[in-house]
């Protein structure tokens, strides 16, 4: 279960569940880099890591939208650790408004960021992997790729987090017999400093709890040893995998 030397890429890693999980493959001995829109936090959360366990960690701002970002992003990664063994596909966004009040640029940025995103960041982390011989990709996927959550209205989030899970299944066979491994992690509701501290979802919380089987929110460490197992090599009979962490959730 150790990562020592290992080269990986976070996107959304500047905080929550990206930082956690990055924090994890630090102390598992990796090198990272954080890569976030906010420049600042992820060069925060670069220092952190470098400060705390030693090893090699940069900050690289993309918009995981955007091609040519996530080409420069992986041209960046190549320039300073010349390769690339894994990728953590984190990046994401929610947004619970009612269908029909929805307009498409609201249901275009969810899917835009949630699941062409993970394309993209995917596509160019493969191409390099291919080439190497070797890599595995981590997927942040939701169990609302599962289930229809309950009360916030939030069709667009579901439906980009079912569309990451078929992605990862489709480039876990398609890269398979190049030695490339694709999974994903279907986390339930996180208790992220961000949600946590949000007024607004203190309501929600509240059903969330009486509805989950455990009573709680999962904790964003409650995904670190899923995301270290699969990034490293013990996981290599693993591929195309789906790992819901929900606290049994969607099995009620």
């Amino acid at each position: 279960m150790r990562l020592d030397g290992k080269k990986i890429i976070v996107t959304g890693g500047a905080r929550g569940i990206g930082k956690c999980v990055a924090t994890a493959f630090a102390e598992a001995g990796a090198d990272l880099a954080i890569v976030d829109l906010d420049i600042d936090e992820a060069t925060k959360t670069a220092r952190e890591l470098e400060e705390n366990h030693a090893n090699i960690s940069i900050a690289i701002k993309a918009d995981v939208t955007k091609p040519e970002d996530v080409d420069a992003m992986i041209q960046r990664v190549l320039d300073k650790f010349g390769r690339l063994d894994v990728a953590f596909c984190n990046a994401g966004i929610c947004m619970n408004v009612p269908a029909e009040e929805m307009t498409y640029e609201q249901w275009k940025k969810v899917i835009d960021i949630n699941l062409s995103g993970v394309f993209l960041t995917a596509q160019a982390a493969g191409k390099i992997m291919l080439e190497q011989g070797y890599g595995s990709i981590i997927n942040t996927a939701s169990m609302s790729g599962h289930i229809v959550n309950v009360p916030q209205p939030q069709c667009s989030y579901n439906a980009s987090k079912a569309g990451v899970i078929q992605l990862t299944k489709s480039l876990a066979v398609e890269w398979a017999s190049r030695n490339v491994r694709v999974n994903c992690i279907s986390p339930g509701y996180i208790g992220t400093e961000l949600t946590l501290n949000s007024p607004s979802l203190q309501p929600l919380i509240k059903q969330w709890n009486e509805m989950a089987p455990l009573n709680r929110l999962g904790k964003p460490e409650e995904l670190q040893s899923i995301c270290v197992y699969l990034a490293g090599d013990t996981s290599s009979f693993t591929t195309g995998a789906d790992f819901v962490i929900d606290g049994a959730f969607t099995a009620i």
